[in-house]
C-alpha cells in the first residue's frame, strides 16, 4: 500500500499528481520569446532563469537554452571580459565587490559577476556564498551576480560559463567578471574565455615570487597584491616590487601589452581605480591592434572543440552496452587482470563498431 506522502508509484514511475505539478510548473515558466525579450530588456529574473536552463542537464532545457543563445547572439561581444583568479583566501570576492561598486557608483557602468564555487567531491554540494559576500553590489540594479557550482568541472570554472557570459552580454552588462575557484588549472581555463586576466596574491602568505608558477605569470595581464593596508602595506609593496621586476624577464606578450603589478585593498579601496585603468588601457590597445578580435576568434574555435569532446563523452556514457561493459572492465582493472589502457581501448573500439553499425538516419542532412 502506498503512503499518502509518497510521490512515486510502486513501480517507481511518476505519480499522476506529480505529473500534473510538473506540467503546471513548466506552464508557469517563460516562453522562448519571453526569455529572449526579458534578457534583451535586462530583466535580472529572466536572465537568471535562462542561465539555469543553460546549466540544466535536461535535454528539453538545453534545447531551449541553445535557441535563446542563438537569438541573442547578435547582441553579444560588446563587453569587457575579465577573469579574476588567485588562491582561496586572497580576497577575490571582496575585490570584485569593491571594483564593481567603483564601476557602478563612480563610472556609471553595468557589471555582471559569474562566480564559480567549488563543489564537494564527497557530497556534491556547494556553498554558493559569493552573492552573500557581495551584498552591497548585489543590491544595485546595475549589477548581476550569479554564483554557480563547479560540479566537477576542472579548471576552476563551470561547464557553461561561456554561455552565461553571452547571455549577460546580451542583457547589456558591459563588464563581465569571471571569478574562479582558485585551484588547479584555473588560470588556463579562464584565460580561454576572457580578454584580461587578473591574478590576486597576498604578501607573506606563500604567494611570494617563488610560489607563483611560471605558466601563470606568462598568462596574466595584471598581478594585484591584495590586503595592502595597515601593517601589511610594507610587505605588500615589497611583493609588488619583486613581481614587477620578475615580469620584465618574461617574453613580451604577443598582444603588445606589458603586464604590471600593483598593490590594492578591497577594504580601503586602495588601487581599485588603478586596476580599472589597467583593464581599460589593455582593452583599448588590443582592440586597436586587432589582438582582441584574434583572441576571441581563437576562443570560439577552442569552445567548439571543447563542446565536441564533451558531446562525444556524453554519447559514450549514455550507451547502455558501454555502461555494462565498463563495470566489468573496471573490476578487471582493479583486479590486475588487464591494464587501464587496454580496457579503455576495448570500450572505444566497441563504441566505434556500434556506431558504424547503426542505420543511417534518412532525415539527417548530407555533407
Amino acid at each position: 500500500m502506498i503512503k499518502a506522502n509518497q510521490t512515486e508509484t510502486q513501480d517507481g514511475s511518476e505519480s499522476n499528481a506529480d505529473q500534473r505539478r510538473r506540467v503546471s510548473l513548466r506552464q508557469r515558466l517563460p516562453s522562448y520569446q519571453q526569455y529572449v525579450d526579458g534578457i534583451l530588456k535586462r530583466d535580472r529574473s529572466i536572465l537568471a532563469q535562462a542561465i539555469t536552463l543553460v546549466e540544466s542537464s535536461r535535454r528539453e532545457d538545453r534545447e531551449m537554452a541553445d535557441r535563446i543563445i542563438e537569438s541573442c547572439l547578435a547582441s553579444t561581444g560588446q563587453s569587457i571580459r575579465v577573469g579574476i583568479t588567485g588562491v582561496p583566501g586572497a580576497g577575490k570576492s571582496s575585490l570584485i565587490e569593491a571594483l564593481g561598486r567603483f564601476l557602478v557608483n563612480d563610472c556609471g557602468q553595468t557589471v555582471a559577476v559569474l562566480a564559480v564555487d567549488p563543489t564537494s567531491e564527497i557530497s556534491g554540494g556547494s556553498i554558493l556564498g559569493d552573492k552573500t559576500r557581495m551584498m552591497s553590489l548585489a543590491a544595485s540594479n546595475a549589477a548581476f551576480i550569479r554564483p554557480t557550482p563547479s560540479r566537477g568541472s576542472r579548471g576552476g570554472v563551470a561547464h557553461h560559463t561561456r554561455e552565461a557570459i553571452l547571455l549577460c552580454e546580451a542583457a547589456g552588462y558591459r563588464n563581465i567578471f569571471v571569478e574562479t575557484v582558485g585551484v588547479g588549472q584555473s588560470e588556463v581555463a579562464v584565460h580561454e574565455m576572457v580578454d584580461f586576466l587578473l591574478l590576486l596574491v597576498l604578501a607573506g602568505a606563500g604567494d611570494d615570487l617563488q610560489g607563483i608558477k611560471r605558466g601563470v605569470m606568462e598568462m596574466v595581464d595584471l598581478v594585484a597584491v591584495n590586503k595592502a593596508d595597515g601593517e601589511n602595506l610594507p610587505a605588500a609593496e615589497r611583493t609588488r616590487a619583486e613581481v614587477e621586476n620578475a615580469l620584465h624577464f618574461f617574453p613580451k606578450a604577443s598582444s603588445g601589452w606589458a603586464p604590471r603589478a600593483i598593490v590594492c585593498s578591497a577594504h580601503t579601496s586602495l588601487g581599485i581605480p588603478a586596476i580599472w585603468t589597467s583593464i581599460l588601457e589593455h582593452h583599448a590597445l588590443t582592440k586597436a591592434n586587432g589582438w582582441l578580435d584574434c583572441t576571441r576568434n581563437e576562443q570560439k574555435r577552442h569552445w567548439m572543440h571543447s563542446a565536441i569532446e564533451q558531446g562525444l563523452k556524453q554519447l559514450f556514457n549514455a550507451d547502455p552496452a558501454i555502461r555494462d561493459r565498463l563495470e566489468a572492465l573496471e573490476r578487471e582493472v582493479i583486479a590486475g587482470k588487464t591494464t587501464p589502457l587496454h580496457a579503455a581501448k576495448t570500450l572505444l573500439e566497441m563504441h566505434s563498431l556500434q556506431d558504424s553499425n547503426r542505420p543511417i538516419d534518412p532525415t539527417r542532412p548530407k555533407g
